[in-house]
């Protein structure tokens, strides 16, 4: 994914059609001079509609898209002839998409599914025609319904990524080197902090023909769930992961700090994170030997799993894959 293609938040206003209006038309024909009333319904105004998408990744076509306008429903007219129906706007999201209310920021509903589609704005409902009104007392009513107006209104859209794994370290932790070794992604590496702006997704081979999603997300710092860093931007993409792994570099002054430091942020941002799966990826072990492995073995946090791996030489990377699956398939 490249960093100036990805885009996970936007926020558009969407105006819906309004309905017609109902006809207020009577029969009118050469041998029925004083024909009841005959208007049409009038059509209904177009919804604005969100479509889940595989082949979609980022919201970047609605980035500059700042107003979504759908199509006005057409008026009824004589011999019950309803109006026609406005179109349909619908936009195509990528899997993951939570939409919100812009001015509540109160959460509507989300798109999971390849071809899931929700309404996210309603289109005016069309106005009934006079022959709706004809009663035993009233034969011939002079009245029919106006259209529904639509609606106007500011909307959020925010990506939350869909992956089996998660990546959670500070920046520098070999998030990105990882992906890049067990995937195909080529997430931008480099020595210093945040190189890693987007979330960079990578799907991980197997053991024959299965595979899993691994998701590289920007790292933590302390703070993050108070939006220091890339605050909330990282953190909502955690949600989606069923498994998250922990990594830490070897020459981590206190790795069990580290790790709670990191856990912490998570607890505060939604505590439900931590009920997910968690295991913990010492990272750049080519530096260490059995010796110091066996010493750092003691510095490291209780009650997690953990694996001893180096990206650069290949060093545990198989086991890393095995005990994933396992706890994805726990």
């Amino acid at each position: 994914m490249a960093e100036s293609n990805f885009v996970d938040y936007v926020k558009i206003c969407c105006r819906s059609g309004k309905g017609g209006a109902g006809s207020r038309h009577f029969r009118r024909e050469k041998f029925v001079p004083m024909g009841g009333p005959d208007g049409g319904d009038g059509g209904r105004g177009g919804h604005i509609l969100l479509r889940g998408s595989k082949d979609v990744w980022t919201l970047l076509h609605l980035k500059y898209r700042k107003h979504v306008i759908a199509e006005p429903g057409a008026n009824g007219s004589s011999a019950l002839k309803s109006g026609k129906q406005g179109a349909d706007e619908v936009l195509l999201v990528p899997l993951g998409t939570v939409a919100r209310d812009a001015e509540s920021g109160a959460v509507e509903f989300e798109i999971t599914e390849d071809g899931e589609e929700r309404i996210l704005v309603s289109g005016g409902r069309g106005g009934l025609g006079n022959h709706h009104f004809k009663t035993s007392t009233n034969q011939a009513p002079d009245h029919a319904q106006p259209g529904e107006p639509g609606r106007e209104i500011w909307k959020i859209l925010e990506l939350k990524v869909l992956a089996d794994v998660g990546l959670v370290g500070f920046p520098n932790a070999g998030k990105s080197t990882l992906l890049s070794v067990v995937s195909a992604a080529k997430p931008e590496i480099a020595d210093y902090p945040f190189t890693t702006l987007v979330p960079n997704l990578g799907m991980v081979r197997y053991r024959g023909d299965r595979s899993f999603v691994m998701a590289d997300i920007p790292g933590i710092i302390e703070g993050a769930a108070e939006g220091r860093g890339l605050g909330h931007r990282f953190l909502r993409h955690i949600e989606r992961n069923s498994t998250l792994l922990f990594m830490i570099a070897c020459d981590s002054a206190d790795p069990d700090k580290e790790y709670q430091v990191l856990l912490n942020e998570l607890k505060k941002y939604n505590p439900e994170l931590l009920h997910k799966q968690r295991m913990l990826a010492v990272t750049k072990s080519d530096m260490l030997d059995d010796e110091l492995m066996r010493q750092m073995e003691a510095t490291l946090p209780q009650g997690i799993p953990h694996v001893f791996i180096s990206s650069l030489t290949g060093q545990g990377i198989d086991k890393l894959k095995d005990m994933l699956w396992a706890l994805m398939h726990a």
